[in-house]
């Protein structure tokens, strides 16, 4: 029997249910993966809680590495004892489960099942906000929300290396510290300080070319007062809560700004785009451009406690669940 972790309604972390199931054999294109680690998300809650919309029952999770141990009609492209990882596909938080063949991108022998699992969707949303949503060049001014998070820890580091001049900001002087050790110029407790303001400081009044906002709510005004004129918003997630605009007017307001609200699915339709995607974030690993912190580690019987502590704020890095 198969084991995994399902939502029959929305709520907190307490709605997420272990249970044992079946699995069937898998089906024309798809494989039958063994996971070996489980990555954590925010959308994960974002689908607990029905902010984004997933049909119920359903079985938690969109990111996983394991190894492939059967293969339907079809497929072609993989075999059994490959070692697979993939994003965006729902269902991750199981000890088994089928997964189109399409949807698995190739983890090299030198990058541990952990790693992968905690790089896969978060390194793919960092290599298309770098260079696809806005093609980042060297003396671009950028600002990074939760800098030591997760999609946050990838995106300084790595955004330094494309010649950008990086400040980060997080919750906490010790995220902060974080923050600074992962490459940030410098870094910024929107706790204690007004964001925006030292953001002008630090910029000779002018304002960052890109802000990266994985937080939403919370950051969104702030983010908008600290670019330059024709800068780019990129919000990329809810943390804090998601973002509403009464009027575009806004922007013009402020600099006749832009602002996207990119997803994963969309960079990532096709096979080639995520492949092409994972090698790259696979290969800024092993050049060491990016260090994958895997902070915490949860059994996936705990689920509903990895769930608490993200959204509490408590974790920093990455983090997995292991069956």
């Amino acid at each position: 029997m198969s084991r995994a972790v399902f939502v029959h309604k929305h709520g907190g972390p307490e709605v997420l249910s272990y249970e044992e199931r079946e699995l069937p054999p898998p089906g024309e294109g798809e494989v039958r993966i063994r996971h070996r680690a489980i990555g954590l998300n925010f959308i994960d809650t974002y689908q607990r809680t029905g902010l984004y919309q997933v049909p119920l029952p359903f079985v938690a999770g969109n990111e996983a590495a394991g190894e492939v141990t059967q293969v339907g009609p079809g497929v072609t492209d993989v075999k059994v004892g490959d070692r697979v990882t993939y994003q965006g596909a729902v269902g991750a938080y199981a000890d088994e489960r089928n997964v189109p063949a399409a949807r698995l991108a190739p983890i090299p022998d030198d990058i541990g099942f952990d790693v992968a699992a905690a790089a896969t969707l978060k390194g793919v949303t960092a290599y298309y906000l770098l260079h696809e949503t806005w093609q980042l060049k060297p003396g671009d001014k950028v600002l990074v929300h939760a800098a030591a998070g997760g999609v946050g820890s990838l995106l300084v580091p790595w955004a330094k290396h494309l010649g950008a001049f990086v400040v980060g900001t997080a919750g906490s002087a010790a995220k902060v510290q974080q923050a600074l050790e992962l490459g940030a110029d410098h870094a910024i407790d929107y706790s204690v300080e007004d964001f925006p303001s030292r953001v002008r400081e630090l910029t000779d009044g002018r304002g960052v070319d890109v802000v990266y906002d994985g937080v939403g709510q919370a950051t969104f005004e702030g983010s908008l007062d600290s670019l330059r004129p024709r800068g780019l918003l990129v919000s990329y997630g809810n943390a804090s809560g998601p973002v509403s605009i009464p009027s575009l007017v806004v922007l013009s307001v402020k600099g006749s700004l832009y602002l996207t609200r990119p997803s994963t699915a969309t960079y990532m339709a096709t096979t080639e785009q995520l492949r092409t995607a994972a090698a790259a974030v696979f290969a800024a690993v092993k050049a060491g451009v990016l260090d994958v912190k895997v902070n915490q580690r949860y059994a996936l019987s705990d689920a509903a406690e990895a769930h608490r502590a993200l959204e509490a704020r408590e974790t920093t890095g990455s983090t997995v669940l292991l069956p």
